[in-house]
């Protein structure tokens, strides 16, 4: 594939956060898979890199890069290494710019500062036991009372839900209007927030994912982010970055998958010749590179359109499908090409495997996606 998009600047990054990885992150990562996650020690010390909040302005300790290009070099270099449990990109790029973009700057100095350096770890509550991601069907409520705000209700599949400092926690605040929800910044700590089962997972077993509980919490009015009647058009309004996340992740993540593949079947011998030799093998990773290849550039062209400041729902959806969709079928193909041993645990393609699944539900279901691009084009159902 030609050259893509990234400066010189952007080598160096990704040149000095490989190294990081490779000191910090992977001598622990059979660690942390049998623990259910990854240790403080490790957020610390990206913090201190200036890994986290990249895009944070300097007056709050952030680098001010706010180029999507950092975070897309993150995210491909975890990926490299297998590494779905040091979720890097939910704390830096989908939870603290609700803070970043709808916070007072009071509580910018307040909360950001922290998630920069590592000391706060970030985590959003929006699905629930029974609603799933669907707001409208939210259970949870949030009642002024005076200054304050009393947070009540249940929340489920919250990634760093047991390492999380501050979450933020989307409640309904009207009753009657199923759309005016809230944005509550919860914080380790506070009376009634009690955290539940660590959840046990078919992949990401080094990522930490939780219930969550707020029984009569006291939200005080300096802890609601804008208005609390507009907390589901902040969500909204952060989906596009949120699935261009996602896409990024799963391309990287073919990507990691193929690279592996390629080693292992140029070594591989059968009936006397490697397996990479064979035809079958050839015309298949021959398809995969296309494949990666075409899903590569249009996430680059998503992230180009992120920066300029308007990438659209729709071509958020369409990547994120795409991708989505791609990446279980390249796992699919590169674990056969590894006969038994893609099926043992110990080999990185047999993780990707069970890491993959997921990401056709989170971010919103391919389900969903179609429904959006079908939207998009002028379709849509009619009664009868």
């Amino acid at each position: 594939m030609e050259q893509r998009n990234f400066t010189e600047e952007h080598e160096m990054f990704r040149e000095s956060f490989r190294l990081f990885l490779e000191r910090e992150v992977v001598p622990h990562q059979e660690a942390w898979r049998e623990q259910g996650m990854v240790s403080r020690e490790v957020w610390l010390k990206a913090g201190e890199q200036g890994y986290l909040l990249p895009w944070a302005d300097e007056a709050h300790g952030g680098l001010g890069l706010t180029d999507f290009r950092y975070t897309q070099i993150e995210i491909e270099e975890l990926m490299r290494i297998g590494e779905t449990g040091f979720y890097l990109p939910l704390h830096s790029a989908l939870v603290a710019p609700y803070i970043g973009t709808n916070g007072t700057e009071e509580q910018k100095k307040r909360f950001l500062p922290g998630c920069i350096s590592g000391e706060s770890i970030l985590a959003v509550a929006m699905t629930e036991p029974g609603a799933g991601s669907d707001l409208a069907g939210m259970k949870s409520t949030a009642v002024r009372r005076g200054d304050d705000w009393v947070l009540n209700g249940a929340k489920t599949f919250i990634s760093n839900g047991q390492l999380a400092d501050v979450v933020v926690v989307a409640a309904k605040t009207n009753p009657e209007k199923p759309r005016e929800v809230g944005l509550f910044l919860v914080e380790r700590g506070m009376a009634g927030f009690q955290r539940g089962r660590h959840l046990k997972k078919l992949g990401m077993h080094s990522q930490d994912t939780s219930e969550l509980f707020f029984d009569n919490v006291v939200v005080p009015a300096a802890n609601v982010l804008g208005d609390p009647a507009k907390g589901f058009h902040y969500l909204m309004a952060g989906l596009a970055e949120e699935r261009l996340i996602a896409a990024a992740t799963n391309v990287a993540s073919c990507q990691a998958a193929f690279d592996w593949t390629m080693e292992y079947i140029q070594e591989r011998k059968l009936f006397g010749r490697t397996l990479g030799s064979m035809q079958n093998t050839r015309f298949k990773m021959a398809e995969l590179r296309t494949e990666i290849d075409m899903a590569q550039v249009y996430v680059d062209h998503c992230v180009t359109q992120l920066n300029a400041g308007h990438l659209s729902g729709e071509s958020a959806a369409k990547i994120k499908l795409y991708s989505s969709e791609l990446q279980g079928r390249v796992v699919d193909e590169c674990l056969q090409f590894f006969g038994g041993y893609g099926y043992m645990d110990e080999y990185p393609i047999s993780r990707a495997y069970a890491d993959a699944r997921i990401t056709r539900i989170f971010g919103g279901a391919s389900e969903v996606m179609k429904e959006i691009i079908a939207r998009s084009i002028g379709l849509t159902e009619q009664a009868g």
